[in-house]
């Protein structure tokens, strides 16, 4: 079942606390991306969340929910918003209705009044994206030419192939805005791979169902400050404009959320999936090719996590500012090293093969060949900020004394184990980096248990998706991340009751500012009450 994000916009925390905890929102494919007790801060949370349903008050502090809804409907008119006010006022009502409201509830509302509206709103929701993207629609679409000019353009950027000045000439020259100060990331979106009992589409139509995402995110970005072009291997890539006063980690929230919403509308048109990687920083136009690179790495990384997942690039220690492009067979080697394609590497390590060493008919000729793989290695290796000596292993003798190599066949194989040593060594730096990842979160988790713990406010802290950061965790400990939180928090409460603390005190500890709710948590967790906790 598509998760469908929903925000809960409430001023009275008793009630926005039943409202996010009491429905099982989960068992109907509702996920919470969070949570507002006013408009204003309702604006930054839906800036970064997108959500797709809004539950929302009226009569509020800062900004009342009315001219919140105004605002939003200018921005985004697929947004389903649903209130729920305690003023029985026709008046109030009609206003609403005028803005584009679904539907006005009154307080107090039942759950199941609550929960079947916000169904309703999602499966709206979903007819109206069936509507805009069905598969007849996309296929006129590709049969459309598009601007070649620009898109040749953008190719040529992500590849780092223009200087400062042509960028500027080539962006006015194509009605394109690339002032100096503007801040950039990179999205690219690629389809997974098609199962076996897949029946609408074969591999032959990769083309078509690739042409089919590109049109799916354009239209889903047509409000967003960004362009949509497609790599050389066909990929969609989305290139997003951020404004002055964005900085850096708003810049990637806003990255990641964008690229969740872009999956999801994926998957309701074409019923399959498609994954992401997303650059690590924000960068200005030179800047383009390295957050390119950084994205195209970031998806390598579905091979690991599974598909339908939005992944940010994780930067590793001593790496390289910049990546510099290399002509032909070279460069296909270097990308292939970073972003882990270890089959493409191979082919350009038997290419380059092919136009060197093959052909050497003279010794001089077959060592300067030797020079050339050897430095090629090592620049490769030391771009990254790593040793040759721990990336070659056994290996790293070879690299100072050439004299070693007497046979042709005796070097390739060496070449070869250079890829596979750089492979091996690339994905033990991006597990080590996943573990200190799931080590700052159980830190957090330990260190801030009397604080209410969403995973999507600790993947707002770490600058990443939740997707991502729930995914990965899973992964690396076994556990769902709320399964996780709900047992520490549980494990602690006993410990302190067990110790004689107050049942006020103890639920303030671990998070819980209603006695009452957790009383019910406590409870369903322990199978006892923790009075009866306290008295053993």
């Amino acid at each position: 079942m598509l998760t469908l994000n929903l925000l809960i916009v409430e001023d009275e925390i008793r009630l926005r606390n039943a409202l996010v905890h009491n429905i099982p929102w989960e068992e109907h494919g509702i996920e919470i991306v969070g949570q507002a007790g006013n408009g204003r801060e309702a604006l930054t949370l839906i800036d970064r969340r997108r959500p797709d349903i809004l539950l929302l008050d009226l009569q509020m502090p800062e900004m009342d929910g009315l001219s919140l809804a105004k605002r939003l409907r200018e921005t985004d008119p697929l947004l389903q918003i649903i209130v729920l006010s305690g003023h029985d006022d026709f008046e109030y009502a009609q206003k609403a209705l005028e803005l584009g409201v679904m539907k006005y509830l009154l307080k107090p509302a039942g759950d199941e009044e609550i929960l079947g509206t916000v169904l309703e709103a999602a499966e709206r929701l979903r007819k109206e994206w069936d509507r805009r993207h069905n598969s007849e629609e996309i296929r006129k679409k590709w049969m459309l030419h598009l601007p070649h000019l620009v898109e040749e353009f953008i190719k040529g950027w992500l590849e780092g192939k223009y200087e400062s000045w042509e960028l500027e000439q080539k962006g006015r020259d194509l009605q394109l805005e690339l002032t100096p100060d503007t801040r950039y990331t990179v999205a690219v979106i690629d389809m997974d791979p098609l199962s076996e009992d897949e029946t609408r589409f074969s591999h032959k139509d990769a083309p078509l169902l690739q042409f089919s995402l590109n049109s799916i995110v354009k239209e889903t970005f047509q409000r967003v400050a960004c362009w949509v072009a497609s790599d050389a291997t066909g990929a969609t890539v989305i290139i997003f404009r951020h404004g002055e006063g964005e900085d850096s980690p708003a810049a990637l929230q806003k990255t990641n959320a964008l690229a969740e919403k872009a999956l999801n509308s994926v998957l309701t048109c074409l019923k399959l999936t498609a994954s992401a990687g997303i650059s690590g920083t924000t960068g200005v136009a030179e800047e383009m090719n390295k957050l390119y690179l950084q994205a195209v790495r970031a998806l390598q990384n579905r091979i690991v996590l599974g598909d339908n997942l939005a992944i940010p690039y994780r930067e590793e220690a001593g790496e390289a500012a910049s990546v510099t492009p290399q002509p032909n067979h070279e460069k296909m080697l270097e990308i292939a090293l970073e972003t882990g394609d270890g089959e493409r590497a191979m082919e350009a390590v038997e290419a380059m093969w092919t136009d060197g060493m093959n052909k050497a008919e003279s010794v001089e000729t077959m060592q300067e060949q030797i020079l050339y793989f050897a430095s090629l290695f090592v620049r490769i290796i030391q771009k990254q900020g790593w040793r040759v000596k721990e990336v070659a292993g056994d290996d790293y003798s070879y690299f100072h004394n050439h004299g070693r190599f007497t046979a042709r066949e005796q070097f390739l194989a060496w070449t070869t184990r250079m890829v596979r040593a750089y492979l091996g060594y690339a994905n033990q730096r991006r597990k080590r980096t996943s573990n200190e990842t799931i080590a700052a979160i159980l830190d957090l988790v330990e260190n801030e248990m009397d604080q209410e713990m969403m995973l999507h406010t600790i993947a707002d802290r770490l600058y990443v998706n939740s997707s991502y950061l729930s995914r990965l965790f899973k992964q690396e400990t076994g556990k769902a991340f709320s399964a996780y939180v709900l047992e520490r928090k549980m494990e602690r409460a006993k410990a302190h009751l067990q110790d004689g603390g107050r049942i006020m005190d103890v639920a303030a500890a671990v998070g819980y500012r209603d006695v009452s709710y957790f009383t019910r948590v406590f409870r369903k967790y322990w199978g006892v009450t923790p009075g009866e906790i306290r008295g053993q």
